[in-house]
């Protein structure tokens, strides 16, 4: 697991996943050519209830 600090619409927040969907997730990036952050920040914005990191992961296996 690896936690990654980034920032979303201007505040600090921590992301903890597995390697595996960091590496997946940063493949999705260029292939749709969007920045990582793009992607986090509507994942983030359309994710509900639900904790961030498990939208990430949910995010990656659908679009994988």
């Amino acid at each position: 697991m690896k936690k990654r600090s980034i920032k979303i619409k201007g505040h600090a927040t921590s992301i903890t996943m597995e390697d595996e969907f960091w590496d997946a997730l940063k493949t999705l990036a260029v292939k749709q050519s969007r920045p990582l952050a793009a992607i986090i920040s509507e994942v983030d914005a359309a994710r509900g209830t639900r904790n961030l990191s498990s939208a990430l992961r949910v995010y990656v296996l659908k679009n994988i």
